[in-house]
């Protein structure tokens, strides 16, 4: 068991960079895993990495060893919780990446049932708008859009990731008609910066028959957050580009209508992230089958798809002056 913790140590102290961090995910001080490292080296007789002041940087064995380990050393954690579980049901952490608001509005809610099924289970969510790095910061499972597809990490799409133009009623009625893409030029627009690049991507709008056109809002308002982009857009500051799944709680309230119910962005999709191992943990496993089930009970798919919602998120035909 000892040269296993060694190998775990160094396969995290190689993805992370240092002991420090290897340390977070591991749950153990920065100095155990320097010694658990140490005492791999010695046995096996090579040394695994350089080490600076700031920073590890494998040496030519350690990356050698790094590829023959890595593999089997998460099919064998897999292995190891799924022998326990036959025994004992799943348990153990689960560790989840989601976004802010996504996550509390419908994932969260999932949790309950889950728990009440598998309570062994521990949920250890870290909520963040920006995607992590699924295998070298240790979560079991990621949810969400716009990950790298990493060597090592499958995905499983739940729903499409469409983003529409919505706005307050009284934002619409108070200004000029908007019948087509050309009418948003010179609008107030509340838009959203990359959380990877800090930057606002140039969109381009889409309709049932193959046109396109560029959204040329005017930037008036910068974001990293689409639930404070769709607050703002219900307090009237202008019109705000939110991803589907983030409109709707505004929308079900009245808050927020859609601007060019026709025209929508395209975004891949709403993803499952997690490792790409023959024998996933059934903790892994069991809460991915779950968040697929609840998302075809609450026909989420549907829901969030700009195309199949458009009879029911429409405009009000009123709202904006003729």
């Amino acid at each position: 068991m000892d040269t296993l913790n060694g190998i775990a140590c160094f396969v995290r102290s190689a993805e992370l960079g240092n002991f420090a961090a290897a340390a977070r995910v591991l749950g153990l001080t920065p100095a155990a895993v320097g010694k658990n490292v140490a005492r791999l080296e010695v046995e096996l007789g090579v040394r695994l990495f350089q080490r600076t002041t700031r920073r590890l940087s494998l040496t030519e064995a350690g990356e050698a060893f790094r590829l023959e380990v890595q593999g089997s050393l998460d099919q064998l954690h897999g292995a190891m919780a799924n022998a326990q579980a036959r025994t004992t049901g799943p348990a153990g952490s689960l560790r989840v990446a989601l976004p802010y608001a996504f996550g509390r509005e419908y994932i969260v809610p999932m949790l309950a049932s889950f728990l009440k099924a598998f309570p062994a289970v521990r949920p250890d969510w870290r909520f963040d708008n920006r995607p992590v790095d699924l295998i070298a910061e240790g979560f079991d499972v990621a949810i969400g859009g716009g990950f790298d597809m990493r060597p090592g990490v499958v995905a499983r799409a739940l729903a499409p990731a469409h983003r529409i133009l919505v706005a307050s009623p009284e934002f619409l009625a108070n200004g000029p008609t908007i019948a087509t893409p050309a009418d948003l030029a010179g609008r107030e627009g509340i838009l959203i910066r990359s959380p990877q690049t800090g930057r606002v991507r140039d969109w381009v709008l889409s309709n049932r028959h193959g046109e396109e056109a560029a959204v040329e809002l005017d930037r008036r308002i910068l974001f990293d957050d689409p639930d404070a982009a769709g607050h703002a857009a219900a307090l009237g500051m202008g019109i705000a580009l939110l991803a589907v799944q983030s409109a709707l709680p505004w929308m079900e309230r009245g808050r927020i209508v859609r601007v060019l119910p026709e025209w929508w962005v395209e975004g891949g999709h709403l993803s499952l992230y997690y490792p790409a191992q023959r024998l996933l943990p059934q903790k892994t496993r069991l809460f991915i089958d779950h968040i697929v089930e609840c998302f075809r009970e609450q026909d989420l798919p549907a829901r969030f798809s700009a195309v199949d919602a458009a009879p029911r998120i429409t405009r009000d035909p009123g709202a904006s002056r003729r």
